[in-house]
């Protein structure tokens, strides 16, 4: 199976790491813009070789983009017009109505798979690759119908080398439920990170008081600004729905603490507790 992965970030480079070591790739090429980040990877030796995009998609039986979602637009068309017969290209952005209308009309669409793997960390880069970055996750297959079905099983066999757990839906419900269990919570981290930095002028302070619960709250604060800015433009719509019900809910416990009123904070906390039943 030759396998070319366009984009060796984090993503990209993470699964060049587990497609090696789990025998599902037998050739791994790479596609990057960046000749620093394409010099890293040959270096890290996530990819064997380096290629232009054309010959990426001519010479693989897959295709993966692991771009930013901004990119994908431009991106996303060209590799299905180069994409060779019976060759299969794979996104692995983080949201999917917008890429899903762009490419709908394609003559190659049913060789195209929509797929967002719900794994990452807040380092970017070649270097940020780490092995198993995707064990154990999600991996979310969207508009199932509009693909052939060797593609999308294809698709669930990628994943399923790499102990994902593969789940299928609707492009726009992902964009859903993608704001609400993933990108709001980008935007918390930011918003925390940004009003302790304007509140707290002594960074030693904020290193010595900092344990682990702000820690881990505002760890998504370091996330690359340029990837996130652009899923933000990519889910505006359900994002500003979704910041509407948080803001809202954090005007009720703001308005509770004025009052005093620390009963309805308990019961507040206690309703949010049921969380755990769903996160172990």
């Amino acid at each position: 199976m030759v396998v070319t992965i366009i984009g060796l970030g984090l993503i990209g480079g993470s699964l060049a790491k587990d497609l090696k070591s789990n025998g599902f790739a037998t050739s791994l090429l790479g596609v990057e813009k960046s000749d620093s980040h394409a010099q890293e990877a040959l270096d890290l030796g996530l990819v064997g070789e380096i290629v232009d995009m054309r010959d990426g998609c001519r010479m693989a039986d897959v295709v993966v983009l692991a771009t930013p979602v901004n990119a994908l637009g431009k991106l996303f068309p060209m590799v299905l017009d180069y994409l060779r017969p019976g060759g299969v290209a794979i996104d692995m952005g983080s949201t999917k109505s917008e890429i899903s209308q762009i490419i709908h009309d394609h003559p190659n669409r049913r060789r195209a798979v929509l797929a967002h793997p719900m794994a990452g960390t807040e380092f970017s880069g070649p270097s940020a690759a780490i092995n198993n970055l995707f064990q154990h996750k999600a991996a979310i297959i969207c508009d199932r119908e509009d693909s052939d079905a060797d593609a999308f099983l294809l698709a669930e066999r990628l994943f399923k080398s790499l102990f994902m757990r593969v789940t299928y839906m609707d492009s726009r419900a992902h964009d859903v439920h993608a704001a609400y269990v993933s990108h709001v919570s980008h935007i918390s981290s930011f918003v925390l990170a940004l009003t302790v930095l304007e509140k707290e002028q002594s960074e030693a302070n904020i290193f010595d008081l900092a344990s682990g619960g702000f820690a881990s709250t505002v760890r998504l604060a370091k996330s690359s600004p340029r990837m996130w800015a652009d899923i933000y433009q990519q889910n505006a719509h359900n994002l500003i729905d979704v910041l509407d019900e948080y803001l809202s809910k954090m005007q009720q416990f703001r308005d509770l603490i004025q009052a005093s009123d620390y009963d309805q904070v308990y019961q507040l906390m206690e309703e949010a507790n049921k969380i755990k039943k769903i996160l172990k």
